[in-house]
């Protein structure tokens, strides 16, 4: 069992389910993360051939480092459900998931991830716009936006004036980052300082923006990532972040 002071702002290689299982209950203030979507098992993506854009290279062609990201719907829905539950048992009765999704329809049928979040205390839905794209797929209308859940414990509030925020966020993709699918910091900032979370976790952690953005607004991260590449390329690229007011134990660390 993991002792919470003694991983913060650390980033830990492995597969979440299982390193969740070794966190103590309710000793998570915040998630934030963007699972995998499961895009390889999909019927009407426009990246499968990777002409053009950032596709071009095979960036999610193969999936990701170490995971190609292409199970069985009925298990990838289980799996997301098992992450989400470990996700609800670590977070304290005043903490929230902030779950970043994509709808999409397959074989004429939506999927709105109602599978996975169905039971679960989801309080909100907001639409994050993406600023710009490019669609290769003449048979559809350039994709803009993604989801995220809010999924609340009773006693989750935002700070002061937050809640003047509409639930449509529009924020630009990263497009300099070298993870296939990042976050935008922007985005998990504004996440992070309208709650009063001192420790986030980012299971799914890739490029480790939850991290800078934690980071950036003086509080603790854990992040969790399958990939020792992804790890080695949030630790590189937090080291050259700076702290925006004095935060303990930002001490940075590979696990």
């Amino acid at each position: 069992m993991y002792v919470i002071n003694e991983i913060k702002n650390s980033f830990i290689c492995g597969d979440a389910v299982n390193e969740m299982k070794n966190f103590p209950s309710e000793s998570i203030d915040l998630v934030i993360t963007s699972p995998p979507y499961n895009l390889k098992n999909s019927t009407g993506n426009g990246m499968k051939n990777g002409s053009g854009g950032k596709w071009s290279n095979a960036a999610l062609i193969n999936g990701y480092s170490d995971y190609d990201d292409n199970m069985p719907y009925d298990e990838y829905v289980q799996w997301q459900r098992d992450c989400l539950s470990e996700m609800m048992r670590l977070i304290n009765n005043n903490g929230a998931v902030f779950y970043n999704h994509k709808w999409r329809v397959q074989g004429g049928l939506i999927q709105d991830r109602h599978e996975i979040v169905e039971g679960f205390p989801v309080r909100q839905i907001i639409i994050w716009r993406r600023k710009g794209g490019i669609n290769f797929n003449p048979g559809y209308f350039l994709p803009t936006y993604e989801v995220i859940y809010m999924i609340a414990k009773p006693d989750f509030r935002l700070v002061p004036r937050a809640n003047s925020y509409g639930d449509v966020w529009e924020f630009p993709q990263e497009m300099k980052n070298k993870h296939p699918a990042p976050f935008p910091v922007a985005l998990v900032e504004r996440i992070i300082s309208s709650t009063f979370a001192g420790i986030i976790l980012d299971p799914f952690m890739g490029s480790g923006t939850t991290a800078v953005a934690a980071k950036n607004l003086g509080r603790d991260f854990i992040g969790i990532d399958i990939s020792r590449e992804y790890c080695e390329m949030s630790r590189e690229r937090l080291s050259g972040c700076q702290t925006r007011q004095d935060s303990p134990n930002q001490q940075l660390s590979l696990l």
